[in-house]
């Protein structure tokens, strides 16, 4: 054998050793627990990318929001903890009225039944997203907030006062 091929021979045999290696470390366990979500959020970008260059339906728009949002929500969700699935669930409502939408609005042949039916849902999806929020601190917030745009407009009130 020549020296060039037992070289690569040699570095294929360090690189077989290093991948057993970090698997035993848990390096690819470690790396599938926090990236998994992308094997969902990939495609739905892809699919996305795939209609914009004009290679798929308008259909596949649908899939393509659903796999977005839920792309999206799981890694939230696996990045800051599954207890937030909790009060995010309507996300999930969301994900299906935004891949009807979408489909509704690049699919001019389709009945407006879908795209009504998709605006309905996503309103759904908001309204039980903020009435999930409110049982959390966010009502505070939302308290203090409220407080403020109030005082702001007591304070700044520059037109002319008839009383």
């Amino acid at each position: 054998m020549n020296s060039g091929k037992e070289r690569m021979i040699g570095v294929g045999i360090v690189a077989v050793g290093l991948i057993i290696l970090l698997g035993k470390l848990g390096a690819f366990s470690f790396l599938g627990r926090t990236f998994w979500p992308l094997l969902i959020l990939i495609p739905g970008i892809v699919l996305h990318a795939m209609y914009m260059m004009r290679k798929v339906s308008p259909f596949m728009l649908l899939p393509a929001g659903i796999l977005t949002v839920y792309g999206l929500l799981f890694s939230l969700c696996n990045t800051w903890g599954w207890h937030l699935m909790a009060y995010l669930w309507p996300l999930l409502l969301l994900g299906v009225a935004i891949g009807l939408w979408e489909y509704a609005i690049n699919d001019l042949s389709l009945s407006r039944n879908v795209y009504t039916g998709g605006v309905i849902l996503g309103l759904v999806s908001v309204v039980l997203l903020m009435i999930s929020l409110l049982r959390t601190g966010i009502i505070y917030i939302i308290a203090v907030l409220l407080i403020g745009a109030g005082i702001w407009l007591v304070v700044n009130n520059r037109g002319t006062r008839k009383w």
